[in-house]
């Protein structure tokens, strides 16, 4: 059996992804979610017969040999579709997501990951390659995920390709109408009172110089939709951080959702610590205790921990850095790669300003074409990615992500004073892993670090 399957409670994003991966993988059964979102709800009734999903239970005592999973990265967002299968650890898995990479705990998958709004885009996308048309009610339903987790274009993280998916879509027969109509945030009456005790329950904090507005409320039961609230409070308050905390007490569980317009914090990775997970703007996590407001607490001081300065290039560069000269002829420039046992180096010219970049592979054209005594100059490439000193760890880690380069060279006033290589980043991204598990311990949240 082979099968397409979301995270866990899927959302329209979620669901529109299943839809566009059908159109990849025929010959794969999607399967739907115990849970599903309450926004995503009239859409999944309305198309019930269309989307045709088979159930987690139905993969009981089944053998899955093959499994696509789309907007999900993690073996906990998608563990309830493996209670029961037999040999899951025997599965071929291929992943399309659009979230970040830390969580990513499936073992040997093929893995898609595209920084976009909306993880439709990415199926979009290699629907448009492979020049696939859809079907008019499957468009619209993918063109409500990339809406709904775009925040109707207007999220910090929407790519041009997300406009492209959404204009090919609309191309397909998507309706607008129908769109519009899925995407009313407040569908509940209890949902709108919510709404309103919580602008009221608002509270302020400064942490570090941001604004972070929380409220706490402890309800008796599970409420349905709160997600949908909690961003609706976003936009009015039109602020920098909100952190809804929800306690339900005959559960005995902490329910946290956030909204985030500040691009120092990522609330993927304030609320991972707490078992949650998400994207940089949205987030959520569930934690099982007995003490709310305990909690409430525990997670504003983590916050202050996550918010503070910005790494940057200059706290994790390599000052001293192995450069060529533009005049030196591609044999030279060989032998000294070879002496250094490096597969590249920036290149100066005589006042000591960036001006290349030449790797062996460009050696090697050189060498094909008998011009291992022309200067560096001739087949370094001019196009060198670079950053200043005081671009954040972020953005390094975006530019190696996106230009698909090993290597950033750190420039001040024209002059190289460092380089950043994919080493460093991983070495910081540990570091900085410890440091935050360590946080944890102490507010009584995970386990001992190990020395």
């Amino acid at each position: 059996m082979k099968i397409i399957v979301g995270h866990s409670n899927m959302d329209l994003d979620c669901i529109g992804s299943i839809i566009l991966a059908k159109y990849l993988f025929p010959d794969h059964v999607p399967v739907k979610s115990y849970l599903v979102h309450p926004v995503a709800r009239k859409l999944m009734n309305l198309y019930k017969n269309r989307l045709g999903f088979a159930t987690s239970a139905d993969l009981k005592g089944q053998t899955i040999e093959r499994m696509v999973v789309v907007d999900a990265c993690s073996m906990d967002r998608i563990a309830e579709y493996l209670r029961g299968v037999e040999h899951p650890e025997d599965i071929e898995v291929e992943i399309f997501d659009h979230h970040p990479a830390e969580r990513r705990d499936i073992a040997h998958a093929r893995i898609h990951e595209r920084p976009f709004g909306a993880n439709t885009t990415q199926l979009g996308l290699e629907l448009i390659k492979q020049g696939v048309f859809i079907e008019p009610e499957d468009a619209t339903i993918a063109l409500t995920g990339i809406y709904a987790d775009t925040g109707n274009f207007t999220h910090r993280n929407v790519c041009r390709e997300d406009f492209e998916v959404a204009a090919f879509l609309l191309s397909q027969g998507a309706s607008l109408k129908l769109v519009k109509d899925f995407l009313v945030p407040l569908r509940e009456k209890q949902q709108i009172v919510l709404f309103h005790e919580i602008l009221n329950l608002l509270e302020k904090h400064s942490v570090r110089g941001h604004l972070v507005q929380t409220c706490y409320m402890e309800l008796e039961e599970d409420t349905q939709g709160l997600g949908a609230v909690i961003e609706q409070v976003f936009e009015v308050e039109n602020g920098e951080i909100l952190l809804g905390f929800f306690f339900f007490r005959k559960k005995g569980k902490m329910l946290i959702i956030g909204r985030n317009s500040n691009e120092q914090l990522s609330l993927n990775d304030l609320l991972c610590g707490f078992g949650g997970g998400g994207h940089k703007q949205a987030a959520s996590a569930t934690v099982k205790t007995e003490e709310g407001r305990l909690i409430a607490q525990r997670l504003m001081v983590y916050l202050e921990g996550m918010l503070a300065p910005a790494a940057c290039a200059r706290d994790i560069m390599t000052e001293t850095v192995y450069a060529l000269r533009q005049e030196q002829t591609l044999l030279e420039a060989s032998l000294f790669l070879e002496s250094i046992s490096h597969t590249g180096a920036p290149v100066l010219d005589e006042k000591g300003a960036l001006v290349g970049f030449l790797t062996l592979r460009d050696i090697m054209k050189g060498r094909k074409g008998n011009q291992m005594h022309v200067p560096v100059r001739t087949y370094m490439s001019r196009a060198v990615v670079s950053a200043p000193p005081g671009a954040t760890v972020r953005e390094i880690d975006e530019l190696l992500f996106e230009k698909e380069v090993g290597h950033v060279p750190i420039v001040e006033n024209g002059l190289l004073v460092g380089m950043v290589t994919r080493a460093d980043i991983l070495d910081f991204k540990r570091d900085d892993r410890r440091r935050k598990a360590e946080l944890l311990v102490d507010l009584g949240m995970g386990e001992t670090v190990p020395a």
